[in-house]
């Protein structure tokens, strides 16, 4: 089940939402994946996107790989209901990553969203996991840029978070 948490437009009149849920089951044009940058979807988000993508997720991703810190692809979602997957590294693989990188992750998602003509994007919490970063840091960042960013195509951005601490963190970065 998915419930809205909390909702409110940017500047340009981009919906942001927060919603506790499974990025693999919204209907949205794109969901996003913290990647690294050889895009091996073998842990936390990354390996729940390709098993429920089905093995066309990992296969393009391998087509696709490696992409630089920051740099976001797209493949086909597989069988889940979004259209596409937005691959951006947040880390090189097993390593850390840094507030630089995931704002740079995130503007790269949203500008590949709209390369795509995507009106709806789903984005998970990146560099929390794996990354080791900070829920609160990674929320504020990701929501500034969305909060920033001039759509063209999008219409609504959502984050889409598993936990209350992380339902509180993005809740906090947009009041």
């Amino acid at each position: 089940m998915v419930a809205r948490l909390y909702q409110l437009r940017n500047d340009m009149g981009m919906v942001l939402e927060v919603l506790q849920a499974d990025v693999t089951q919204l209907e949205v044009d794109a969901i996003a994946n913290a990647a690294n940058t050889d895009l091996v979807h073998g842990g936390g988000v990354a390996a729940a996107i390709s098993r429920a993508g089905g093995p066309a997720v990992q296969k393009e991703s391998y087509e696709r790989a490696p992409i630089g810190l920051g740099q976001a692809v797209e493949t086909t979602a597989g069988d889940m209901p979004a259209r596409w997957v937005i691959h951006a590294a947040t880390m090189e693989l097993g390593g850390p990553t840094s507030a630089q990188i995931i704002e740079h992750a995130t503007r790269s998602t949203l500008d590949k969203a709209e390369q795509l003509g995507a009106r709806s994007l789903a984005l998970v919490a990146f560099g929390t996991g794996v990354g080791g970063f900070s829920l609160d840091q990674a929320a504020d960042i990701m929501v500034g840029a969305a909060r920033e960013h001039a759509p063209g195509s999008l219409e609504r951005v959502v984050f889409a978070v598993h936990g209350h601490e992380a339902e509180r963190a993005f809740r906090d970065a947009m009041a």
